[in-house]
């Protein structure tokens, strides 16, 4: 096992997308900016939208 580092948001992110959630809806507003964007990113990667 390898350890990562990651921010708060950037965390919680990735764990909501290793549990299992394909479709993701928010407004983008400040403090979760970070958590937007991460799964605009990584969540298409992994099948979801």
């Amino acid at each position: 096992m390898s350890r990562v580092l990651m921010r708060g948001n950037e965390a919680i992110a990735e764990a909501a997308i290793r549990s299992g959630l394909k479709c993701y809806f928010c407004y983008p507003i400040t403090p979760q900016g970070e958590l937007v964007e991460y799964m605009a990113k990584e969540l298409p990667k992994r099948g979801g939208v």
